[in-house]
């Protein structure tokens, strides 16, 4: 009983981890281009595939943390 414990907050932290790191991608690399473009510091086009990239990049990350979290114990 105790093992499976450990192991199900192992997952969890690393699931976790996992999606905090989606999350600043998304925020930084998603979001942070097309504020430049509407600031005017950057141009449009490489603004959204920069943004394009970096969301997919996190949306991937965080399915991966889902993936993660189906090796729970019941």
């Amino acid at each position: 009983m105790r093992v499976s414990l450990v192991h199900n907050e192992q997952t969890k932290l690393t699931a976790t981890w996992l999606n905090g790191i989606a999350i600043a991608s998304i925020a930084v690399g998603g979001i942070a281009p097309f504020v430049a473009a509407i600031l005017g510091t950057s141009g449009f086009v490489p603004a959204f595939v920069t943004g394009v990239t970096w969301l997919t990049i996190g949306a991937g990350l965080h399915w991966m943390a889902r993936r993660i979290l189906r090796r729970l114990i019941e």
